[in-house]
């Protein structure tokens, strides 16, 4: 085979060729080979529709593209409410990835979805990594999402955002919760970023907007009128029935004892329950003594725990 001497990024360049230009190409092709490769960067969405059939919701319809999909539905309840487990394989979200999901509540269905483990946003040099969850809820239909906790590693760069449309008298019952690095390994959240936003519409009226932004390594990690040196804080918003009384309801629920850690406040149009402290998992446990209080209040029936929690 006929060898000629040019810039092009090939071994045989790299070992044969006595020009200046083929070494120049040489070169190229060294430094382009020590160059790390970008990571891969996962575009994943989930879309579901739910809807009431033969005294049951059922999911009607799925579409999803990439690492984001769901188990087999299952109806624990005797009023047939569907309880999904949303499923992100990776594990946990890089730079550059961006999750979407959204779910479609058909009226008079009953929703619940939680997911199996934490959401972990790995630290990222350059790019965001963005999660938008969606909900439409027609009226009559009630959804209820409660996922595990979100962990942020240090230098993690994270953007999520929650958007909720209610028409009629549709109901949404919704928590988070949010660990900023790993104070087990010693990691703190000394830098990165996030950006958190919750919106929930009825009938095209803002009812509840909250928007947060906080750096890695900001004075509010430990001024006491934010964080107050805890790394863990949780928001549990429910739009839904609001009658007078139902706040204290949730406050005799969760017990005494939690003052310190635990708040709840009954506006016109939502009741939010607040967590600040050390642990998701104490905070998960006076969130679902809640979410129980504010079941029987507005709909006359206890919480059923999700199996996969006891896991």
């Amino acid at each position: 085979m006929a060898h000629t001497a040019d810039t092009s990024p090939s071994h045989a360049a790299v070992d044969r060729a006595p020009n200046e230009a083929a070494r120049a190409g040489a070169k190229h092709w060294i430094r382009a080979a020590a160059a790390p490769h970008p990571p891969r960067q996962w575009k994943a969405e989930l879309e579901l529709w739910f809807a009431l059939l033969a005294g049951k919701t059922r999911l009607a319809r799925r579409r999803h593209l990439g690492p984001l999909m769901v188990q087999s539905p299952f109806h624990p309840e005797k009023d047939g409410t569907c309880h999904v487990y949303l499923l992100h394989p990776p594990g946990g979200v890089a730079g550059g990835d961006a999750l979407a999901i959204d779910v479609h509540a058909a009226p008079s269905s009953r929703v619940l979805l939680t997911t199996p483990g934490a959401t972990k946003f790995y630290r990222a040099e350059e790019s965001e990594s963005r999660q938008v969850t969606k909900f439409d809820i027609a009226p009559g239909g009630v959804c209820e999402y409660f996922p595990q906790e979100t962990i942020l590693f240090d230098g993690a760069r994270a953007d999520t955002e929650t958007q909720v449309t209610l028409t009629g008298d549709a109901s949404y019952s919704g928590w988070e919760f949010f660990c900023l690095g790993r104070p087990a390994a010693q990691e703190h959240f000394d830098s990165g970023r996030l950006q958190q936003r919750i919106e929930i519409t009825r009938d095209g009226r803002p009812i509840w907007f909250e928007r947060s932004s906080l750096r890695g390594g900001s004075r509010l990690l430990k001024a006491a009128h934010a964080l107050a040196g805890h790394a863990v804080w949780g928001t549990f918003v429910h739009a839904g029935p609001v009658h007078d009384g139902t706040a204290e309801k949730v406050r005799r629920a969760v017990g005494p004892g939690y003052e310190r850690h635990f708040s709840v406040s009954q506006l016109e149009d939502v009741i939010v329950c607040r967590y600040l402290g050390p642990q998701a998992a104490e905070g998960k446990a006076l969130f679902a003594r809640a979410w129980d209080a504010l079941r029987l209040a507005s709909r006359g029936k206890a919480a059923i725990t999700p199996r996969i929690w006891a896991t």
